[in-house]
């Protein structure tokens, strides 16, 4: 029985978008002009380099540029210096550097610009860490790995400078994982940039991912291309790897292949589709030679559609690769890198993106604007979600449902409320509570809302908060009259104060305080004991469901003086009271806080008393006796003669 042997091609494998970006001016150049040169080899292909060689276009070094040539400037790019050195020759100048290499050269440029040291991780000969460093006008260090870096900072004092941390965009995505770690313990002051390329972090989890069920991974390219032998190194870790530049090399390695159950075939971003194709087709005939049923899975066209021309407007999926706190970077199916910023995640000002994706996570969405110089793309969620949620708002106005949503504006008449992406317009009317409320008091909170009305065409709907709330009072109101009973302590907000009293409201009822119940105190107004907003613990006087009037008491038993003077005071007892006020015939005295006693006119001194202000004022503190005490009426007589007489019979 014959062994099935599944051969797998990488989606993301062959030119990454630099790469493509570069042959494709270079096969331009050849229609518009004569005498046409490359800075060095446009890729790390020979089978290109060939072919344009063919063509009359040859690479050079610097030193063989003269006047007139048009020099194409690889997409590794190129330092400073060497633009410098290209203008006093005067040649005529294209440059194909890779826009994410240019994004690198332009951190160099203004971070050392700005007093910063640059820190590199990449290899040093490689031309594309050359050109990085040729942008940095001040210190600048390369590192290749995790020790090297470690050695670097031993034997560097950076601990008082500004430092910025770049990566070769084709660096091992691996290499900087574990790199990260030691960036933030030996140098937090740090500011670290992901430059690593997108494509090639694509790449290299993609080739990882296979060789992690393969026997045997086949890597396609150039032995010069630093991103290939990544590849390489990325795969050997999991299975027998080897690398090739043709499908010829491949049938001059002899593999043994019996027994091969799976084996996937992955390229670097300098190597063509057809090559790609050729290496597939020759390990299909080898599998073949020895009995291997080949189960193949390869289309030159997945390869190519990441070329695929996209435009503003077009709905695509993506799948989320970092995130940052200002944006989310995708890959969307093409050789661009897609960025949606936190403004096109959502409208809600307290999320971050982090809140809203996570890495790995297929998305649906927009495009907003796209352009090929840079390799980038402007996508949106927010607009996608919108049509979904605004379906959404449509059902909800159907069926009554109640929404949620985050109010974001103030505007003219009203506040504009977030739900799902989708903006509805609340009228004041509609938002605030009562009538002098002031809607900036209702910014970034969160309300809940009822649709009253949808305009499909504008895509535009007017929503209520007022009949959320009405419909919730009237549940709690239900509930309370069905619930509660006299006695019953609750707890309530002071809602408002009259000179009569206190309106407290108790979750969707409102209950009075009369000024008599609320202090056992004599208070002037209300005010005296509590403030608007006030939390407080009622007890239930009386209900009446009928008027859905409710009768409160703030008063604490507890708290009763006539309790506390009861249990603390007798009949004889001598005690100093304080004048509270007077009238004809006699003075009232407190004793304790809420407690007056009746110093009769006849019970003020020892002599005949024709007038008690002659003899006592208010405010007076007064040595009295407690004669009589009335429970049933709360009565307290006190008399002040008693303790008089005592004083006359003692000097006796």
């Amino acid at each position: 029985m014959l062994t099935k042997c599944k051969l797998f091609v990488a989606k993301s494998a062959g030119f990454c978008f630099g790469v493509d970006r570069a042959i494709k001016m270079v096969y331009n150049e050849l229609d518009n002009r004569n005498n046409i040169v490359t800075l060095g080899p446009i890729i790390h292909n020979q089978n290109v380099v060939d072919d344009l060689r063919s063509k009359g276009v040859y690479p050079v070094d610097l030193s063989e540029i003269t006047k007139g040539q048009t020099v194409i400037i690889r997409s590794h790019g190129v330092g400073k210096a060497v633009y410098e050195q290209l203008d006093k020759l005067g040649a005529e100048v294209v440059d194909a550097t890779c826009p994410f290499v240019m994004k690198i050269h332009n951190i160099a440029r203004e971070r050392s610009a700005d007093g910063y040291t640059i820190l590199i991780a990449g290899d040093e000969s490689h031309p594309e860490v050359q050109g990085i460093m040729g942008h940095c006008v001040g210190e600048c260090f390369v590192f290749e790995n995790c020790t090297e870096f470690e050695n670097l900072v031993k034997n560097k004092n950076f601990s008082s400078k500004k430092l910025a941390i770049l990566a070769q965009t084709t660096y091992n995505k691996n290499m900087w994982k574990e790199c990260v770690p030691l960036f933030k313990k030996y140098l937090p002051q740090a500011e670290v940039c992901e430059t690593i390329c997108s494509a090639t972090n694509i790449r290299q989890n993609e080739a990882e991912e296979l060789a992690q069920k393969a026997d045997l991974m086949v890597i396609v390219g150039g032995r010069h291309s630093s991103n290939t032998h990544k590849l390489k190194a990325v795969c050997e870790k999991h299975c027998k790897c080897v690398l090739v530049e043709t499908a010829d090399e491949l049938r001059r390695l002899g593999l043994d292949l019996s027994g091969a159950r799976f084996i996937g075939i992955s390229a670097g971003a300098s190597t063509p589709g057809y090559i790609i194709k050729e290496v597939q087709d020759t390990m299909s005939e080898l599998l073949n030679n020895v009995d291997n049923n080949v189960d193949e899975e390869f289309n030159l066209e997945a390869i190519d559609k990441t070329l695929k021309k996209i435009y503003p407007g077009a709905k695509v999926e993506g799948t989320v690769e970092s995130v940052n706190d200002t944006e989310v970077i995708v890959d969307i199916g093409t050789k661009h890198t897609g960025y949606v910023s936190l403004n096109e995640l959502t409208d809600d000002p307290s999320k971050k993106p982090s809140d809203i994706v996570s890495v790995g996570d297929t998305i649906d969405l927009i495009v907003i604007k796209t352009s090929d110089t840079d390799g980038t793309v402007l996508l949106s969620k927010k607009r996608v979600d919108a049509v979904k949620s605004f379906q959404k708002i449509k059902d909800a106005a159907e069926s009554g449902e109640i929404l949620e949503g985050v109010v974001t504006n103030v505007v003219k008449g009203g506040v504009l409320v977030s739900s799902d992406g989708v903006k509805v317009f609340v009228p004041a009317s509609q938002a605030a509570p009562r009538r002098d409320y002031d809607l900036n008091e209702l910014l970034k909170q969160t309300v809940k809302f009822k649709i009253l009305e949808v305009n499909d065409a504008k895509q535009r709907a007017v929503g209520s908060v007022r009949a959320v709330a009405r419909e919730e009072k009237a549940a709690a109101q239900s509930k309370f009259f069905e619930t509660a009973v006299p006695g019953a302590e609750m707890e309530g907000v002071v809602k408002s104060i009259t000179d009569y009293g206190v309106f407290v409201d108790l979750g969707g009822v409102d209950g009075l305080v009369r000024r008599a119940d609320l202090s056992w105190n004599r208070i002037k107004h209300p005010s005296d004991v509590v403030s608007i907003g006030d939390k407080v613990t009622v007890k239930i006087k009386d209900i009446d469901p009928e008027t859905k009037k409710v009768s409160l008491t703030y008063k604490k038993d507890s708290e009763n003086p006539w309790e506390i003077f009861v249990n603390n005071y007798e009949v004889g007892q001598d005690v100093k009271a304080t004048i509270v006020s007077i009238t004809s015939f006699g003075a009232f005295a407190q004793i304790i806080d809420g407690i007056d006693g009746l110093i009769h006119i006849s019970q003020i001194a020892n002599q005949r008393v024709n007038n008690v202000a002659d003899i006592l004022a208010v405010g007076d503190v007064v040595d009295c006796r407690i004669t009589e005490i009335d429970p049933d009426k709360k009565r307290i007589s006190l008399s002040r003669r008693a303790l008089l007489d005592d004083e006359d019979e003692s000097a006796e």
